[in-house]
C-alpha cells in the first residue's frame, strides 16, 4: 500500500512540522494556535489509520521496516518497523494525542502555545519508543518523552507540581540510567561476538548471553519499565503525578506512557533474556498481584476523584503484568488487549473528571453528590466509562481480564484465584465513587446549576464509547492484528530457552 514511502518516519515526525509552524504564532492567537495543533493531530492520527489494514496479520514479523545509516562508526543506525503490538500502541498513540490536543481547548489558560508544542513533542517521543528497532535511538525517544512530561506536570500541573514533576523526573531518570548501561553493554557484546559493535535489536537478540548475565541484564531493563508501568512498589511517584497533571497530561499518561513499560517487558525483557524472564516470571506475578490488590484498597479510601483513578491504574497495569508474565498465549493475548482498553477507558475517565473539573473547580467527591440531575449526559458518559473500567461483559474491559485471569490460572491456580480479587474490588470503588457523585440528595445549591457537556466535549467521548463498544463485542479485530506476533513470541523464548540449555550440557 505504501510502497517506498517511509510512512513510519512520516507519523513519527509530523508533530515537528506542527511544531515548527507554532514557533511562528504569535502567542495570544489562540484560535490559530488551536487550528495548527488540531490539524497537525489530526493528519498524524489519520495516515496512521491505513496501517491497522495494510498490516498482514498472517505474516506477522515486522513490517513497514525503514533503515537509515546515522552514527555508523558507534553502531547505531534509524532502524524502524513495527509488528502487530506496536501498531495498536501506535494507533492508540496518535488517537488520544489528538483527543488530548482537542480537550485543552478551554482547559489552559497561560502560555497556551507553549503547552501545544509540548504536547506534539511528547507525541514525537511516544511515537518513536513504539517504533526504534535500534535499541540506543529506543532510548533517545524514551528520554525525549521524560521532558515534555515533566514540563507538563511542573508548568501546568496543580498546587503541588513542583514536587510532581521532579519526582516523575527523578525516578523516571533513575530507572533509564540502569537500562542505558545494559544497553551499552549489550551492544560492546555484538563487538566482542562478531567484532562490530551494533545497538540493533536484530544483532542483540543474536547474542549468546549467560543466564547468571541474562538475570543481571533482565533487572537493568526492568527497573526502567517497572517504574514506567508502575509496578508495585515502584509506583509512588503515579498518584502525584496524576493529581497534578492538566487532564491531557493524565490522559496522555494513563493511556500511553504507562504502556511504555509494559511494551519494554514485551518488545525486550522476554525475547533477550529468556532464562532470566522464567527464572523471575514468578516474582513478576507476585508483584503484580500485590500491585492489583495494593491499587484497589487504596483507590477505595480516596476522597480525590481523580487520585482514585490514578490508583485505578495501579491495580489495571498489574493485571497486564500478570498477563504478560503468565508466558503462555491466554495471559499474553489478555494483557496485550488489556494495554489498548486500559488507554481507553482511563482516558475517558480522566477526561470526564477534567470536564467536571472545569465546572466545579473541585474534585473532591464530598463537594458532589446528586449531580445526575444537572448533567445527565456528564452521568450517562461517565457510568459507560466507570462499567468499561470495571469490564462488565459486553465491554472492552471484559474479554481482556477474563484472559488474563485464564492464563494467570494456568500459570498457577493461586494467581488467578488472587488475581479475581481484584475484579470485585474495582467494582466496588468505581460503583462506590459513581454512587457518591451522581446520586443522593445534591449536597451544593450550586451544582443544581452546572451546565453539562457540551458539542465538542461529547464529540471527543464518543469515538472512546464506540471502541468501549466495539472491542467488547468484537475483540478479535484487535486480537488478529498480534496474534502472530504473541506465538512468534513463545516460539522464540521457548527455542531460545532450549539452545541455552542445550549449550550448557554440551
Amino acid at each position: 500500500m505504501f510502497g517506498d514511502l517511509p510512512i513510519l518516519s512520516i507519523i513519527t515526525f509530523l508533530p515537528v512540522a506542527g511544531i515548527v509552524i507554532l514557533l511562528f504564532i504569535d502567542s495570544k492567537k489562540n484560535s490559530l494556535i488551536n487550528t495548527v495543533a488540531t490539524a497537525t493531530g489530526f493528519v498524524t492520527f489519520i495516515l496512521s489509520v491505513p496501517l491497522f489494514f495494510a498490516y498482514q496479520e498472517n505474516t506477522g514479523g515486522y513490517q513497514f521496516v525503514e533503515k537509515y545509516k546515522w552514527l555508523e562508526s558507534f553502531g547505531i543506525s534509524f532502524h524502524v518497523g513495527m509488528d502487530g503490538i506496536s501498531l495498536l500502541l501506535v494507533l492508540l498513540t496518535t488517537m488520544l494525542s489528538l483527543i488530548a490536543i482537542i480537550s485543552s481547548y478551554t482547559a489552559i489558560t497561560s502560555r497556551y502555545k507553549e503547552y501545544m508544542i509540548t504536547l506534539l513533542l511528547l507525541q514525537v517521543g511516544m511515537t518513536g519508543v513504539f517504533l526504534a528497532m535500534d535499541l540506543f535511538l529506543f532510548y533517545i525517544f524514551w528520554e525525549i518523552i521524560l521532558i515534555p512530561m515533566y514540563l507538563l506536570i511542573g508548568v501546568w500541573g496543580g498546587k503541588e507540581r513542583v514536587y510532581a514533576s521532579i519526582k516523575f523526573f527523578l525516578y523516571t531518570l533513575t530507572g533509564s540510567t540502569m537500562m542505558l548501561i545494559a544497553i551499552i553493554y549489550m551492544a560492546y557484546m555484538v563487538k566482542a561476538q562478531t567484532g562490530t559493535i551494533s545497538f540493533d535489536f536484530i544483532d542483540i537478540f543474536k547474542l549468546k548471553i549467560d543466564p547468571s548475565i541474562q538475570v543481571i541484564l533482565f533487572l537493568a531493563f526492568a527497573l526502567g519499565f517497572a517504574i514506567k508501568v508502575p509496578l508495585f512498589p515502584f509506583h509512588t511517584w503515579l498518584p502525584d503525578a496524576h493529581t497534578e497533571a492538566p487532564t491531557a497530561g493524565s490522559v496522555i499518561l494513563a493511556g500511553v506512557l504507562l504502556k511504555m513499560g509494559t511494551y519494554g517487558f514485551l518488545r525486550f525483557n522476554i525475547p533477550l533474556f529468556p532464562d532470566a524472564t522464567v527464572q523471575l516470571a514468578p516474582y513478576m506475578m507476585w508483584l503484580s498481584i500485590i500491585g492489583i490488590i495494593y491499587g484497589a484498597l487504596m483507590a477505595m479510601i480516596q476522597p480525590d476523584v481523580k487520585k482514585l483513578v490514578a490508583y485505578s491504574s495501579v491495580s489495571h497495569l498489574g493485571f497486564v503484568m500478570l498477563g504478560i508474565f503468565a508466558l503462555n498465549e491466554e495471559g499474553l493475548t489478555g494483557g496485550i488487549l488489556q494495554m489498548i482498553n486500559h488507554g481507553i477507558s482511563t482516558g475517558m475517565l480522566f477526561l470526564l473528571v477534567g470536564m467536571i473539573y472545569e465546572r466545579t473547580h473541585t474534585r473532591m467527591i464530598e463537594d458532589y453528590g446528586g449531580i445526575a440531575k444537572a448533567v445527565p449526559v456528564f452521568a450517562t458518559f461517565m457510568m459507560i466509562a466507570s462499567l468499561s473500567s470495571i469490564g462488565l461483559p459486553g465491554m472492552n474491559g471484559f474479554i481482556g481480564e477474563i484472559l488474563i485471569m485464564t492464563g494467570a490460572f494456568l500459570s498457577r491456580p493461586v494467581y488467578g484465584i488472587l488475581a479475581a480479587s481484584g475484579v470485585i474490588l474495582a467494582a466496588v470503588y468505581m460503583l462506590w465513587m459513581y454512587q457518591r457523585v451522581m446520586f443522593g440528595p445534591m449536597k451544593h445549591a450550586k451544582n443544581s446549576n452546572l451546565k453539562d457537556l457540551n458539542f465538542r466535549e461529547v464529540a471527543i467521548l464518543i469515538p472512546l464509547v464506540a471502541l468501549i463498544m466495539w472491542i467488547g463485542v468484537y475483540p478479535q479485530a484487535l486480537t488478529v492484528k498480534y496474534q502472530k506476533s504473541v506465538k512468534d513470541l513463545m516460539q522464540l523464548k521457548s527455542s531460545r530457552i532450549s539452545s541455552t540449555a542445550d549449550s550448557i550440557k554440551n
